[in-house]
């Protein structure tokens, strides 16, 4: 029985052939009977008909194998821009990866996201050279490709006869031979002095000490092996489960410490009911226990499952370092951690910065659809559900393929056939000044039973939207509330769903709101309190009218989504991809040469970076790469712009 873990995550640009390693990988461990085919729709990983359909991931999935004493949990990941949150999301949970690259392609667009953020997270990668078997292989420019584009660090760990035919066949290099020896010691020596003597000196280490060394650099990220092979036909894949198994470091993990974990992925049951994927750092999960979640959540876990001989099985507890399927979480999200935080990544990419409202075709179905879209964002907060003013609900999206993968999950899995309307870009209001409005008790603007005052305070920018309580507990209706720190609760609550809509329709954050006065009105009190008792009812519709009266008062700006954009192209075609985004007004913060392409860093709005993705491949001839870093706000040039909702509702009104 397999008495360690690792969790291995595949990556690759679209179709160079992840899905289809992972197949191979599951084959050659005794897990399927046959390798499922991508174009055929039979993988094991890619199991939503859009997934097979387009032939491309994109969900996470999970499935196990054993390798020795090891057990290898394979997450494969997206490899589509739009889903690059996923893949992010994945990472921070994995043990070690392999990057898969194509021997006819080789190092495309999306391989140089996917390593740089593996590098960014330190995560030890073993790289692999697949369709070695077909026509245009040429593996000496590939790793020449990988050593320029990729990294420098790099170790070939053997060579191929045939290439570019069916015959095509990996041959692993033996430590026995001087030349790999040789080569292996030099590169093992930029990154260790001991190293660095031996190989000046002309000492020659014995096979043990270099896989013990290659092992070290590799766990550290120091060194990345790379091997070549065929996932389709099998030649390369045995050689690479050995490297896994040797170089990537298993879970270490404490199993008798608190339970500690992330969940990195949720689906739902054929009954509805939330099953969440989770790494296990430390500790275990059992059922009927309580987990707390992120944002003071709890959670009872009713079932435990783990994966192994080709399905996930029942069990009574999810160990430390494994991956677990955890039931019973009604409250739990996508990215909740339990335990003590320590050792856990955090996520790293951008938030969305588009925004669609979503129409059902059918009228009908409006109830099911926002019932659907709040099952989707729990398995993806960053759709962000909200209902618009215009009573439609909208999501917030990365890109047009996000779009569509959202479309074709609610008519195949729901049933539910809906449009988009045109995208937009999503902005936010700030303050310009003070606000403060009051409505007191038996007053004629007053139609409720019950006083608020809210007063509206710039923040700074970045501090999101925060809430203070000054009144005293004796003018609280706690008759209401057990306790004041409900009230205080109960008005925020009110209060952030008001400024959900600014002025111009948009979130207002960066703010302070402070609950300046209140009061509630018995049938004895004195001549100013007196009336009928105050119930919740008045304050839930009190407080929406004062928040809007403080937030006239102080005006907004509205403010734009900017972006620190990493733009990798060919050297040649810097110059025009710098003249373009300075026309429209970008900062040029810095600009590198790195081999053959150049690395530009630039300030751009948010509005500009979707024109930016649809220019890029033509001005680059789809070499360049763009990866987008959320910076923050900044005010709108110009007209302020109205959120679409917000128009319909104004004109209506």
């Amino acid at each position: 029985m397999p008495s360690q873990s690792l969790n291995l995550g595949i990556l690759a640009h679209v179709d160079a052939g992840k899905t289809t390693l992972t197949e191979r990988l599951l084959h050659l461990a005794g897990v399927i009977d046959e390798p499922g085919s991508v174009d055929s729709g039979t993988t094991s990983t890619d199991t939503l008909a859009l997934e097979r359909r387009r032939g491309i991931t994109i969900k996470a999935a999970v499935v196990s194998f054993p390798l020795g004493d090891l057990t290898v949990n394979v997450v494969d990941t997206p490899g589509h821009p739009d889903f690059i949150a996923e893949v992010e999301r994945v990472l921070s949970v994995l043990d070690g990866a392999v990057l898969v690259l194509s021997a006819v392609e080789g190092v495309q667009p999306q391989t140089r996201i996917l390593m740089r953020a593996l590098q960014r997270l330190r995560v030890p990668t073993l790289m692999f050279v697949n369709k070695v078997d077909r026509v245009g292989a040429n593996l000496d420019l590939v790793l020449t490709a990988i050593r320029a584009r990729l990294t420098p660090d790099v170790v070939m760990m053997g060579s191929v006869s045939a290439l570019g035919t069916r015959r095509a066949q990996f041959c692993p290099h033996d430590r026995l031979d001087a030349a790999f020896r040789d080569r292996e010691t030099a590169a093992l020596a930029e990154h260790d002095d001991t190293w660095l003597a031996a190989y000046v000196e002309g000492r020659t280490p014995s096979g043990r000490e270099l896989a013990a060394a290659m092992a070290g650099q590799t766990r550290t990220t120091s060194l990345h092996p790379v091997y070549a092979g065929s996932a389709s036909t099998g030649t390369g894949v045995p050689e690479l489960m050995t490297g896994i198994a040797a170089l990537l470091p298993a879970s270490r993990a404490d199993a008798d410490a608190p339970p500690s974990g992330r969940v990195f992925k949720i689906e739902r049951s054929l009954a509805g009911e939330k099953v969440a994927y989770v790494r296990m750092f430390n500790g275990s999960a059992r059922p009927r226990q309580r987990l707390a979640l992120s944002g003071g959540r709890m959670g009872k876990v009713s079932a435990v499952e783990v994966f192994g001989t080709g399905r996930w099985r029942r069990t009574d507890i999810a160990a430390a370092g494994q991956i677990a399927r955890l039931h019973g979480l009604r409250a739990v999200r996508v990215g909740d951690a339990f335990g003590e935080p320590g050792g856990l990544q955090d996520h790293h990419f951008a938030p969305p910065t588009l925004e669609a409202s979503v129409t059902v075709v059918r009228p009908e179905q409006g109830p099911a659809l926002r019932t659907a879209l709040d099952e989707l964002a729990d398995q993806d907060p960053l759709i962000d559900v909200r209902t618009g003013d215009d009573g439609l609900p909208t999501v917030s999206l990365y890109g047009q393929v996000q779009q569509e993968v959202l479309g074709s999950t609610l008519a195949e899995e729901y049933g539910i056939e809906v449009e988009f309307a045109d995208a937009g870009v999503l902005h936010v209001e700030r303050a310009r000044q003070t606000g403060e409005a009051v409505e007191r008790l038996n007053t004629d603007s007053n139609p409720y039973h019950a006083s608020i005052g809210l007063r509206l305070t710039p923040g700074a920018a970045g501090s999101g939207l925060r809430f203070a309580n000054e009144t005293p507990a004796r003018d609280m209706p706690l008759y209401l509330f057990k306790s004041s720190t409900a009230f205080t609760a109960s008005i925020e609550k009110h209060v952030r769903r008001t400024l959900e809509h600014g002025c111009y329709g948009w979130r207002v954050t960066d703010a302070l709101v402070t609950l300046t006065e209140c009061a509630y009105s018995v049938a004895d009190g004195p001549p100013s309190r007196r009336g009928p008792t105050s119930t919740s009812y008045d304050y839930r519709q009190l407080t929406p009218i004062v928040m809007r009266q403080a937030l006239q008062q102080a005006g907004t700006r509205v403010c734009e989504p900017v972006l620190r954009v990493l733009v990798e192209v060919p050297a040649p075609d810097a110059v025009a991809v710098v003249r373009l985004v300075t026309r429209w007004g970008a900062e040029l913060l810095a600009q590198t040469a790195t081999g053959d392409l150049a690395l530009l860093e630039v300030r751009l709005v948010a509005s500009r970076l979707h024109d930016l993705q649809r220019q890029l491949p033509d001005l680059t001839g789809g070499e360049g790469t763009l990866e987008p870093r959320f910076e923050g706000y900044q005010p709108v040039h110009g007209e302020p712009p109205l959120r679409a909702g917000w128009v319909a509702a104004s004109r209506s009104g």
